[in-house]
Parts: structure tokens; sequence; C-alpha cells
């Protein structure tokens, strides 16, 4: 597939990572908090975003999924061994699936034709979303979380570096 998505994933593990590293952290009783409009508390974003991608990557690559937000969250470096292994499951999805791999599932009691770009998209749709809830709910409770934008990613990866200018 294209080396832009393939670095999209990336930007998806490294944010999915620096949040977690945020809420490692956080006391539980922070991690319990939410705001309107969001998902629900801290860890309970995390716990589904996480899980959420286990189940993408059911659909993409066979996987079974070894997070589940039915069962109580483990801990928040638990949750991180997941994404890591996510993350790195997704990038090598996105090295490998074409828009035009498909899988037959059934979704709301219809069997239907699902074309794994599509799934694809929705993981980095779906890790944004819930992202920026999880900074909505710290920044309402004045905990600073730092930068976690793509120009952030590129500074920190490598990808946006100084250039000296001969005077």
């Amino acid at each position: 597939m294209d080396a832009l998505l393939i670095e999209t994933f990336r930007y998806n593990k490294w944010a999915n990572l620096h949040l977690l590293d945020v809420c490692a952290a956080l006391s539980e009783e922070q991690l319990q908090l939410t705001a309107p409009g969001t998902y629900g508390t801290v860890s309970d974003t995390l716990l589904h975003l996480l899980s959420a991608e286990q189940r993408y990557l059911r659909r993409l690559d066979g996987t079974k999924p070894d997070v589940n937000e039915r069962e109580p969250a483990p801990s928040i470096a638990t949750l991180r061994e997941h994404a890591v292994r996510s993350g790195d499951q997704l990038i090598e999805a996105a090295r490998r699936i074409t828009p035009d791999d498909t899988i037959d599932e059934e979704r709301d009691g219809r069997l239907m034709r699902l074309h794994l770009g599509v799934v694809l998209v929705q993981a980095i749709h779906h890790g944004n979303d819930h992202r920026t809830h999880m900074c909505t709910i710290l920044g309402l409770h004045g905990i600073p979380y730092g930068e976690m934008d793509v120009w952030a990613y590129g500074e920190a990866t490598g990808g946006i570096v100084p250039v000296t200018t001969k005077a």
C-alpha cells in the first residue's frame, strides 16, 4: 500500500503511546474523569479505543482480540503493551492491504462485503476521534497532555528537523 498510509499508522501508534504515557502518571481518580460530549471516562475511552483496534485487526488479518471492553480495564501498562502490538500490526496491515481486498461479515443481520480499505480508514478516524475525547477531558480538568498533533509527531520522529542556513 501507499507509503503515506503506512506513515499515518505510524502516527496513530505514536499518538496512542503518547497518550498512554500521559495517562500512566494519572491517579485512579483522574482516570475516571469525563466531560460532556465525550465517549466516557479516560479509562473507558482508552479501553474502547484499543479494543476497537483489535476488532479491526480481526477483520484485516484474523487476529483474535485480547482486549475486551466488556471486561474490567487492565492497567495502563498492560494497555500500553497492547497498543504497541496492535500499532505494529496495523502498520503491517497498511503495507499489504489494498482497497480492493474484502471480507464478508454479518452486520445488522445482513451479510455484507466489507472492503478492507474502509476498515483501515475507520481505524484512523476512530483513533483520532477518541484521542480528541481524552484530550478534551484532560484539558477541561487542567491536566496537561503535551503536544500530540502531527507536527509534534514529525518533530519527535525526525520528520521535521531544524535547518541551519549559511550566513
